[in-house]
């Protein structure tokens, strides 16, 4: 009886000890692994218990597999001592009781592993797709990232930063990642973007329009995307019928004036701006003024009726690079030609008037390719955009990027492009190098000028180029 009491003291204080021996193994564990979680790109190297040289992730899953190597054999020990259950039941019950509580440390163990296995195989994946450091494309293992760091606003890091296919693999465009772009001006305006991008996520944008566009204006184009909501007016009227709208002024409160010196369409068409307006002064002006635009010999050199009777039958869509306020695209309408008007709010709402015109805005600077595919438009027309400001060598990349869109036989109409006299030949030079076809060629002087300034208007036809 005596050796009786012994063993099961003995077994009682052989259970505690390795009850607290797996505790702490189990701690120790626990402890390591949130190391190497927290810590992924600088494993700790470290000897477990067993004498093993275990290293990251993959040492502590090694550690774990150890332990419940452990485990599983402590158990088989405790059931090869089982006693007669009639003689030694209180003993028997300790010993269930401690062979429950190893059990429940080795599934807890076991969906460790299993937790630690998931982890290592995502850690692998983002190791084997390059898009998290380099260009999808690239051919290189230079990161990218650093370009994003340049900036300390969080919405440009976020934006910056290659996205990686949430696949894994390549899309159909054979890219496994997306880049998103801006314009390399934005780097030396870091203060001023960062401006713009500092905002709270799913709340309105601040009115800063006009920020944004003097963005563009100074080379940071494309500007990046932003996730707030853009302010609209307070007042919003629906648009006036296609049959109202065109030579009717819209409603005021359809624009948010903020940045204009007038601050409704009727000042606009009056011209009581004043000192610092932009180059088109009566566009506004709908009745008086645009009306008669390319419809009388007085208000251009050109009239639309006998350019498209050039190309009878042929000009069906076109792009107008011009400020204004949609009244060329309204007048091709009238022909049957759909006209799409680029132009950026120089001094007055254009992009608001020429959509509640019921024409297609294209919010576009001087600086970005034309987003359209090659061989693709019938027309290009440009007044009062393309002036003598402009750069001889920027005029030629303008000038070959609108002959990539035009298709062969399309037109390029230049109206009113005005310089100094002494510059004439040079930007003519620019315009005979497409070697187009000349339908028309017209210099004129500037009559407000004493012959220092002239005009120069064209009619050209781009030619098949078959080879």
């Amino acid at each position: 009886m005596r050796n009786l009491n012994q063993f099961t003291r003995f077994g009682f204080k052989n259970g505690v000890f390795s009850f607290i021996f797996l505790l702490s193994i189990l701690t120790l564990f626990l402890s390591i692994t949130t190391l190497c979680i927290f810590y992924p790109q600088n494993p700790l190297s470290f000897s477990n218990s067993f004498g093993d040289q275990t290293t990251g992730q993959g040492g502590s899953i090694q550690l774990l597999d150890s332990i419940i190597e452990k485990l599983v054999d402590h158990m088989r020990a405790v059931e090869n001592s089982t006693i007669s259950s009639g003689e030694h039941s209180e003993l028997n019950d300790m010993r269930l009781k401690h062979t429950a509580f190893l059990a429940e440390i080795l599934g807890l163990a076991g969906s460790l592993k299993l937790s630690l296995t998931r982890e290592k195989e995502d850690f692998h994946q983002q190791q084997r797709t390059p898009s998290t450091d380099t260009h999808p494309l690239s051919r290189s293992n230079g990161s990218l990232d650093e370009t994003a760091e340049f900036f300390l606003t969080e919405e440009i890091r976020k934006y910056m930063k290659i996205k990686p296919n949430r696949l894994g693999k390549q899309n159909f465009m054979g890219a496994n990642g997306t880049f998103m772009s801006i314009g390399h001006a934005c780097f030396s305006l870091k203060e001023e973007l960062e401006e713009y991008m500092d905002y709270d996520v799913g709340d309105f944008c601040k009115d800063d329009w006009k920020q944004a566009q003097r963005l563009m204006v100074l080379g940071c184009d494309p500007l990046p995307r932003r996730r707030c909501f853009a302010r609209a007016p307070k007042l919003y009227s629906k648009p006036l019928p296609i049959n109202e709208s065109i030579w009717n002024l819209p409603d005021d409160r359809n624009v948010r004036w903020s940045g204009y010196r007038c601050k409704n369409f009727a000042c606009l068409a009056a011209n009581r701006t004043g000192k610092g307006f932009f180059k088109c002064s009566d566009c506004f002006n709908l009745t008086h003024h645009e009306r008669l635009r390319w419809m009388q010999l007085n208000t251009s050199d050109f009239l639309i009726e006998e350019v498209l009777s050039i190309k009878q039958g042929e000009i069906r869509i076109g792009l107008d690079f011009s400020v204004g306020t949609g009244t060329f695209a309204a007048r091709m309408k009238e022909f049957d030609v759909t006209v799409i008007s680029a132009t950026i709010n120089l001094g007055a709402p254009f992009s608001e008037m020429i959509a509640l015109r019921g024409f297609v805005p294209l919010y576009l600077t001087i600086n970005q390719r034309l987003p359209f595919f090659d061989n693709t438009l019938d027309l290009i027309h440009s007044t009062r955009f393309l002036d003598g400001w402009i750069d001889f060598i920027l005029l030629d990349f303008v000038l070959y990027d609108w002959d990539r869109v035009l298709r062969p036989g399309g037109l390029l109409w230049i109206d009113s492009f005005f310089c100094k006299n002494k510059d004439l030949e040079d930007y003519l030079d620019a315009f005979r190098m497409l070697r187009y076809k000349k339908h028309r060629w017209v210099v004129v002087p500037k009559l407000d000028k004493d012959g220092e300034e002239v005009f120069f208007s064209a009619l050209l036809e781009k030619p098949p180029r078959p080879f």
